[in-house]
This record gives structure tokens, C-alpha cells and sequence, in this order.
């Protein structure tokens, strides 16, 4: 692991603190960039994003897609998880814990915008993390390439309408061409660029070159997320003082849901006697949030100082330690299933 994904959580802790205390001191300044917006969509953020997205879909090889034929049951295992299971189970948590459970604590608003950035992080699979995670759990490599390229595709057709019904069942108003054209900003465009980016580099040197450029622009990631999680608390400063609590309000259906969300997929692979290369990957895809879009999403849609937003920010804050402890877990069930 590269220095960007063994302390992301530290990253984003020094970020969310820099933030408040930059909120608390300078609140114009946000202000000022809260103000950089076209259709809805914010500028500054938009170029945060993208310079966090693109050295991740670099690696993305979608010529594996070919090879999907060969042993289809985890890449099927992964696209029900992700598409027919997950965006469901984290609404239905997300409405039990905040209009119901947490109701004497939250008010209906903000209750309404927390739901919403749930549901967002719930539609949005790992696109980029999950590599990291599938070396951690011995993954077969090649396999990882093919689900993660799979779900993309299906991401770019599937995320924009599956998002819109949730959030509408949720009774939160959605307006369609944002959404849409959040999705072609952070996930058509930037993988059309990565995939350009790599093929003229596997022209130019090879699977070496494309190495060694994905290692060269990796440490932007950390500036565009670092820079997004200031810009993000830093408007959420205001809030967080006055209501410390909200944080662990948020993350606690948040983690539910995807140690939930791991056991069912866990105990489908192990049923599907699935090998543990494949059923590891599967579940980590299937467990992990592409937080990048949803953040993006959250922010074009219902703006930068949104609690939509923030409940995307704490996704952050909440998956690297409980997907490590899942990475943990896997290693230790290895022999369950069969080699």
C-alpha cells in the first residue's frame, strides 16, 4: 500500500479538523467558493474531483471485459450486491434511523439531506479503493479488473436513475439534468480520459509506463480529496460546534450497513463455493463506497453546505477502518473456502 491509502484515514482527520478550524476562523472564504457554481454544479469541487478520480481510472483496464465469460459467478455475485441489494438496504436503514430512531434528535430537514447523502454513498460501488482492497485479501488481480470494469459500465447507465427513485421515495425533490450531468462529469468523462490516457501510454512504454504515470499522479488524489474535505467542513463548521454529535448520528447506519452488506455477500460466495481470490474481491466491491462520486453528486445536487454532503464526507471518514477490519476478517476465513 502506497502512502495515500495506508493513512487515508489520518488524511481525511487532518482535513475535517483543518476544515472546522479554517470555518470557524474564515467562513467567507467558503462562502466565496460555495458561489463558483454552473448548473448547479461547483466549479472548484469539480476540478478537486477530477484530479482525485483520474490517476484511480488509469488503472482500469477495459479490454479484461472480454474475459467476463470464463467464470461469471462472482462478477454476478458483485452486480446483485451492488445494484439490486445495497442502494435498497442503505434507504431503508437510512429512513429507520433518521426518521424514525434518531428522530427526537434531528430535526426533519436535515434528517431529509442526511438520507439523501446515505442513499447517494449506497448507489455509488467502489471503483477505485477496491484494488487496494483486493491486494490485501490475495485477489485475483485479473478477475478484480474485469468486476470493477463491468461495474463501471453498468454504473454509467445505472447510478443517475437508480439515485432519482430513491431519493424521490424519499420525498426529496431531484432535479434530473444536475444528476445526469453529474454523472457524465464523474464517471463518463473521467474514465473516457483514463482510458485514453492508458492506452497512449501502453503504446508509448507499456504496462511499465502506465505504472509508472499512475504512481507519478497517485499523490494528487490526495490533494483533491484532502482539498474537498476541508472545503466541506469547513462550511459544516458552523454545525459540527453546535451539534458534535452528528457525526457518530450519520456513521452509525453507515456502519451498519456495510458490515451488513459483507455478511450477505460473504455467506452467498461461501454458498456459491466460490474461490477465495474471487469471493474476497466480490465482497469488498460490493462493501465499498466509490465516496469520490457521491461526495461529487451530493455537492452538485444539494450544495457544499448541505448535510447531504456531509453524511457523504463521514462515508469517508467510516470506510477505510471498517473495510480494513473486513480485509482482516477475509484473511482469517480463508480456508472456508475452497483454494
Amino acid at each position: 500500500m502506497g502512502l495515500f491509502e495506508r493513512y487515508l484515514t489520518l488524511w481525511v482527520g487532518l482535513g475535517i479538523g483543518a476544515g472546522v478550524g479554517l470555518g470557524l476562523w474564515a467562513p467567507e472564504i467558503f462562502q466565496r467558493v460555495a458561489e463558483q457554481e454552473f448548473a448547479r454544479v461547483n466549479l472548484v469541487v469539480a476540478a478537486f474531483i477530477w484530479v482525485m478520480i483520474y490517476p484511480m481510472m488509469i488503472q482500469i483496464d477495459f479490454a479484461a471485459v472480454k474475459d467476463v465469460g470464463r467464470r461469471p459467478r462472482g462478477l454476478i455475485l458483485t452486480l446483485v450486491i451492488n445494484w439490486l441489494v445495497k442502494p435498497f438496504s442503505m434507504a431503508a436503514l437510512a429512513v429507520l434511523f433518521f426518521h424514525h430512531l434518531f428522530a427526537p434528535w434531528v430535526d426533519p430537514q436535515s434528517a431529509d439531506q442526511y438520507i439523501a447523502g446515505m442513499i447517494l454513498l449506497g448507489v455509488a460501488p467502489c471503483t477505485a479503493m477496491v484494488f487496494v482492497w483486493s491486494q490485501l485479501v490475495r485477489g485475483d488481480p485479473a478477475y478484480t479488473l474485469v468486476q470493477v470494469s463491468v461495474n463501471d459500465l453498468v454504473m454509467v447507465v445505472a447510478f443517475a436513475p437508480i439515485a432519482a427513485f430513491l431519493l424521490g421515495v424519499t420525498e426529496v425533490s431531484v432535479p434530473w439534468e444536475t444528476l445526469a450531468l453529474s454523472t457524465v462529469l464523474y464517471v463518463v468523462l473521467p474514465l473516457a480520459a483514463g482510458i485514453l490516457t492508458r492506452l497512449a501510454w501502453m503504446k508509448a512504454g507499456g504496462p511499465a509506463r502506465v505504472a509508472r504515470g499512475v504512481a507519478t499522479l497517485k499523490p494528487w488524489s490526495i490533494v483533491g480529496l484532502i482539498a474537498t474535505v476541508v472545503l466541506l467542513f469547513g462550511l459544516q463548521a458552523g454545525t459540527l460546534v453546535e451539534q458534535p454529535l452528528v457525526i457518530v448520528l450519520i456513521a452509525v447506519p453507515l456502519v451498519l450497513q456495510s458490515y451488513g452488506i459483507f455478511a450477505i455477500a460473504y455467506a452467498a460466495a461461501w454458498r456459491l463455493k466460490l474461490p477465495h481470490n474471487i469471493a474476497a474481491p466480490a465482497c469488498m466491491i460490493g462493501t465499498s463506497n466509490f465516496f469520490e462520486l457521491a461526495v461529487a453528486v451530493a455537492i452538485s445536487l444539494f450544495g457544499l453546505n448541505s448535510g447531504a454532503a456531509l453524511a457523504t464526507v463521514v462515508g469517508v471518514l467510516v470506510e477505510v477502518p471498517v473495510m480494513l477490519s473486513l480485509v482482516a476478517l477475509a484473511n482469517r476465513t480463508r480456508h472456508w473456502f475452497p483454494k
